[in-house]
């Protein structure tokens, strides 16, 4: 399955050349960031992954150790750091994600977006590198225009429980323009939309709403939904999220230029829910629970700049991407190694 996906995203870049070029990866043994990896490799770049493993996982850069042009340090970018390779490209994807995790981990998730952001645009601006931030469509808060545009300014709570993610994301955005703007960097800012495939971790307070949703199906035990399950998402498969980040990365001419990448369908979590059901045949049924705090009503973002400017839309569909990480999730080790990991 790793190949396949791999294989995907490279043939949807023929206009991409990293050979021989260095890449910084921050939060690279995340989901998002061990795939980016994986790409970069396949495409012969040089590559530097650097994570903590406070939420991402050494299992899933393993395969990658001992690779020629792979080299893994373990280090907090929100940490002062000095790296001497010179590198190419920059790309800051570093920081927990999951809306269970705010209430535990606010400080470390508020330094990652902020103060690491702040170090790995050092390290671009000392490099002379390009720089890549994934940002977030948290960022819009809950958004009073619908699909949501990179121009919409936003409509978030600083001191609500989703505020150390959103504020520091847009004050990670800041610090960016404010390279751009003071020393003219190469810098480009991805609003990324929710994204789901393998790797993503279903266990405790990590766990994300798909990969959840499938693992309590294959149990067939209730699949938990928040509210009346009305509330929507734009699911973005990881194949068509990566791909969109390098094009966004690597396309000339693109410095200061923030971009939404993401899904332009909505999907309601109960229709998610009765999919998965209906795709792992499963008995599980549903257990409705009080609507967190601040929770988005709707997200669906407006991809008109990604079409212009980058010739990308996402092309995989619900049941294709569901099918991909239900492959993974049904293979036992891959399970039992992401839940056996300790909480930290």
């Amino acid at each position: 399955m790793i190949d396949k996906n791999i294989e995907l995203i490279i043939s949807r870049l023929p206009g991409v050349d990293l050979r021989g070029q260095s890449v910084l990866v921050t939060g690279g043994a995340g989901f998002l960031g061990s795939w980016m990896c994986d790409v970069l490799l396949k495409m012969q770049a040089v590559v530097v992954c650097l994570d903590n493993l406070s939420s991402g996982l050494e299992r899933n850069i393993a395969h990658l150790h001992g690779r020629p042009g792979f080299t893994f340090i373990k280090a907090d970018i929100s940490e002062p750091l000095k790296l001497d390779a010179p590198f190419n490209l920059v790309m800051h994807m570093a920081s927990r994600a999951s809306p269970f995790e705010f209430s535990q981990y606010p400080l470390e998730i508020l330094k990652a977006n902020t103060i690491g952001a702040m170090n790995a645009l050092g390290i671009a601006r000392r490099h002379k590198a390009r720089f890549l931030f994934t940002s977030t469509s948290e960022t819009y808060g809950e958004p009073a225009v619908l699909p949501t545009p990179e121009t919409y300014r936003g409509n978030v709570s600083a001191t609500g429980p989703r505020g150390c993610y959103d504020e520091s994301k847009r004050c990670g955005e800041a610090f960016v323009m404010a390279f751009c703007n003071q020393y003219g960097l190469d810098a480009r800012i991805a609003r990324i939309f929710n994204t789901y495939g393998p790797r993503m971790r279903e266990d405790g307070i990590y766990g994300r709403v798909v990969p959840r949703f499938i693992s309590q199906a294959l149990a067939n035990v209730p699949i938990t939904v928040f509210s009346d399950g009305l509330q929507t998402r734009s699911f973005t498969y990881m194949a068509d999220q990566v791909e969109g980040l390098l094009k966004l990365a690597c396309t000339a001419g693109l410095a200061g230029k923030v971009v939404n990448i993401g899904n332009d369908k909505e999907l309601t979590i109960l229709e998610l829910a009765k999919n998965i059901i209906e795709l792992t045949k499963s008995k599980s049924e549903l257990a409705f629970e009080p609507l967190p705090i601040d929770d988005p009503a709707r997200r669906c973002p407006d991809i008109l700049l990604a079409k212009a400017l980058l010739g990308w839309q996402p092309t995989i569909g619900l049941d294709t991407g569901l099918s991909h990480i239900l492959e993974w999730l049904r293979v036992s080790d891959n399970r039992d190694a992401v839940k056996s990991q300790p909480g930290k």
